[in-house]
């Protein structure tokens, strides 16, 4: 550590009213009807991204309630902390901003300007590894994390002179602007590759030579097997059991194979019409839709859920993998999209799905189109990997500049 740097807790570096250490309090524990439909902004976790106050909401108390909530108000330049679910994440209240309370999600920490800036204390909170750890450490709860004041009051801050605290500052801010428009622009390159590609998916299916017959999904399958939904309820976890694809698995053109579910055998077998033989192409039909993708002659034997359809087609009428890409083109997205019903839970019935339209040529020009659509889908999947390598390596800088600014190197 530099000379002149020294570790403080928090609390040692806010303002101090009649002897009394203002860290904190909470926000205010709000009911539905302290809420009004105008008068003073209730800002909460939502408002408060990292490193950013994200507005004052669309939540209000009226200003006759605002007197018996005038201790949870904020001012421009107080720093909110959030205390629930993601926690840690600071903002600055900005200058100018209207008359607010915080709700209880939130804590207000006021810097004391004589010992540290505000932009400096803020980027110590959120981007310090020690306090993060801190935090990470000490925060309770197991379905939603949680901090108290107590926690917040200790946490280890790496304090340098105020100069060279303002130096830091100025450093992170232009560095990471300077990342965010880098990042926003690979981000936009990620979306644009596969975008290029759906739209020549989308071309290659409405050119339809004279040789394609249109038929409807169902004319295409095995004729001994029908379109189905598998395992309605898959039960607690299986060690070893028989592995059983959602629509988490089903993705667009792929299958992912993380985070499968086993079953039991037993209630697999009870749903062997579902059972795969490798070859299927997988439809996702109910909450997630989209999701479309060839079975793996390796996943013979497993199963699928509910919200996903066995379509078993017979290869002598259709390649599986040219099923799937014009299933997974806009045409047929939209024509799924426009039969799908639900509010709450969309999905699509069977009988719609069974009724796909299909317009497929002969089996030695769908090889083809295949080998045409795989060379531009390889390429696309190129590009995705080096724009998602980039993205990586801008969070890995943000955490070494970081490191480096608060452990006296940079």
């Amino acid at each position: 550590m530099k000379n002149g740097w020294k570790i403080v807790p928090l609390e040692a570096l806010v303002t101090q009213e009649k002897g009394s250490i203002k860290i904190g309090p909470f926000g205010s524990q709000l009911k539905k009807c302290d809420l009004a439909t105008s008068g003073v902004h209730v800002v909460g976790i939502e408002n408060v991204l990292s490193g950013k106050f994200d507005g004052l909401g669309e939540r209000f108390i009226s200003s006759e309630k605002f007197q018996d909530l005038k201790s949870v108000e904020i001012l421009p330049g107080d720093l909110l902390i959030t205390m629930m679910g993601t926690i840690g994440k600071v903002a600055i209240v900005p200058d100018r901003t209207q008359k607010s309370i915080m709700d209880s999600h939130l804590l207000r920490i006021r810097p004391d300007r004589k010992l540290c800036c505000a932009q400096y204390l803020a980027w110590a909170i959120q981007g310090s590894p020690a306090v993060q750890q801190a935090m990470e450490d000490k925060a309770h709860g197991s379905i939603m994390q949680g901090l108290n004041s107590a926690i917040v009051r200790s946490l280890p801050i790496f304090l340098p002179p105020l100069p060279e605290q303002q130096r830091i500052v100025n450093i992170l801010d232009k560095t990471f602007e300077g990342i965010t428009t880098t990042k926003a622009n690979a981000e936009k390159n990620l979306q644009n590759a596969r975008a290029l590609f759906e739209s020549h998916l989308q071309a290659v299916f409405t050119q339809r030579g004279e040789e394609c017959v249109e038929k409807p999904l169902a004319q295409l399958c095995d004729p001994k097997r029908i379109i189905t939904y598998g395992v309605i309820k898959l039960g607690d976890e299986v060690p070893g059991g028989v592995p059983c694809l959602r629509t988490s698995n089903v993705r667009w053109l792929h299958i992912e194979t993380q985070g499968i579910k086993r079953i039991s055998p037993a209630l697999s077998s009870e749903y062997s019409r579902t059972i795969l033989k490798g070859g299927e192409v997988l439809v996702n039909v109910r909450g997630t839709l989209g999701g479309v993708a060839v079975a793996a002659k390796d996943m013979a034997g497993w199963n699928v859920s509910r919200e996903v359809a066995v379509v078993p087609i017979d290869p002598s009428r259709i390649n599986p993998v040219f099923l799937t890409y014009f299933i997974g083109a806009g045409a047929s997205q939209q024509w799924l999209g426009d039969v799908k019903k639900g509010a709450a839970y969309v999905g699509i019935n069977l009988e719609d799905l069974r009724l796909l339209p299909v317009c497929a040529p002969g089996l030695e020009k769908q090889l083809e189109v295949i080998h045409h659509l795989k060379s531009i889908e390889q390429e696309t999947q190129r590009l995705e990997a080096i724009y998602q390598q980039k993205l990586s390596a801008f969070e890995e800088l943000k955490k070494s500049l970081l490191h480096q600014a608060f452990s006296g190197q940079l």
